[in-house]
């Protein structure tokens, strides 16, 4: 990840020294994750933790000051639990400004993988959002720029190359989402050299098995999975209606919560490198890291576990 020691951080160091006192404990708790997955990234010689942070809807919470520091609270249990990407975009409303806050607050360790988004109707050039994004997290760099939604991509996409090729930003990738334009993405990922992609994939959402994956791996191209939870309808369904989690879940897999057992079945696709719930609570992130841990499922117990979905 790119050293980003900000000038916001280096007040911070003059000052209160914040940055300084946290960021060691965080370092020393993430190396203390010896069970966390890491998968690899940018042609194999780079790794990820497999459970990031998502901010749709959950960061989108205006300027309310306890708000934004409820949701500084879920970055910092993010950071205290090993955890590397955070996804945002424009199309968020305030959660880049949210960002901004929590890592304004907390400091912001190297472990950070930012990953943002340009939306044509956010307005503006990709540059133009790319510099107002990096305003609003308070950061000089983003690890990895995506185009949200396939919107004009391909001005977009040649803007991103470009910021690449002069090291303004990290890496470059595609989005999509709820299942849209695939023959459209899959068309750009077989032509274009992107570095990540980013779709939907759920156990209960799996259409981009089929082609999207296989062809990720072939072409090395890193995978981000949203809406892991079906956008929350899957776990909440499950969780009303007391739906237990099969008697098989822990031993085969380490699963002892339905978060768990519905991200490490996303995660442990060999062509997945990284999926990114969002929350809105530390108890339920703390769930969702814990998914972050070995072991993971099998190709047989990964079968199992569809079964077990389908058959409620």
């Amino acid at each position: 990840m790119h050293n980003r020691f900000t000038r916001r951080q280096g007040l911070k160091l003059l000052g209160a020294g914040l940055a300084a006192s946290m960021l060691p404990s965080w370092s020393l708790l993430a190396a203390s994750n010896e069970n966390r997955l890491l998968k690899r990234y940018s042609n194999h010689d780079k790794t990820l933790p497999v459970i990031g942070l998502g901010t749709w809807r959950t960061f989108n919470v205006g300027s309310d000051p306890q708000l934004m520091d409820a949701r500084a609270e879920v970055v910092k249990a993010f950071f205290e639990l090993g955890g590397g990407m955070i996804d945002s975009s424009p199309m968020y409303g305030s959660a880049p400004d949210v960002m901004g806050h929590a890592l304004n607050k907390l400091g912001t360790p190297d472990t950070l993988f930012s990953a943002e988004k340009v939306w044509s109707p956010a307005g503006g050039s990709a540059y133009e959002q790319v510099a107002d994004l990096k305003s609003r997290w308070q950061l000089d760099y983003f690890d990895l720029v995506q185009v949200h939604n396939l919107t004009d991509w391909q001005e977009h996409l040649a803007a991103l190359m470009e910021m690449k090729a002069e090291g303004r930003i990290g890496y470059v990738g595609i989005t999509t989402s709820h299942g849209r334009r695939h023959q459209d993405f899959e068309q750009i990922m077989a032509s274009e050299a992107i570095d990540f992609v980013q779709l939907s994939y759920s156990i209960n959402q799996r259409a981009v098995e089929n082609r999207l994956l296989p062809l990720a791996q072939e072409k090395g191209i890193a995978v981000i999975a949203n809406r892991p939870f079906d956008g929350g309808r899957l776990i909440q369904d499950l969780k009303r209606r007391n739906t237990p989690l099969p008697e098989w879940a822990e031993a085969e897999c380490g699963c002892t919560s339905w978060a768990e057992f519905l991200l490490k079945f996303i995660v442990s696709h060999p062509a997945v490198t990284c999926a990114i719930p969002a929350t809105t609570r530390v108890e339920h992130l703390r769930e969702n890291m814990r998914a972050g841990l070995n072991p993971m499922p099998s190709a047989s117990t990964r079968e199992k576990m569809v079964r077990y979905i389908e058959s409620l």
